[in-house]
């Protein structure tokens, strides 16, 4: 009888945390691949707007630097393999002198028109 119960709570145990996902409870493992891809989306963003790589840093404080630059790099092979040109972009990002800037890395840029 013991032996069962223990099988009965490794089963609701399993249970319980596949049901994470299905509440849309974070797990840490989730929130890092999510700042990942947020990193690696933001440097092919900046390499395809022909920003330099320092400048992409400077304007995203908070996004993980290895994901910025494996973006970054990404899209600098993808762009030389099909000779495509960068798109300048329409806005000037105005990069904040001190602090850094309040929000997450997935925040845009503060922007002012040129």
């Amino acid at each position: 009888m013991h032996r069962s119960a223990a099988v009965i709570a490794l089963a609701l145990a399993a249970v319980v945390a596949s049901g994470c996902d299905a509440l849309g409870v974070e797990t840490p493992e989730k929130a890092a691949a999510a700042r990942e891809a947020d990193g690696k989306a933001i440097g092919a963003a900046c390499r395809h707007a022909g920003r330099a790589i320092e400048d992409c840093f400077a304007i995203y404080k908070k996004a993980d630097r290895a994901a910025i630059y494996a973006g970054w790099r990404d899209m600098n092979d993808y762009m030389r393999e099909n000779k495509i040109e960068p798109v300048p972009p329409q806005l000037t990002a105005a990069v904040p002198r001190g602090r850094a800037r309040s929000g997450d890395a997935g925040d845009p840029p503060e922007t002012a028109t040129r």
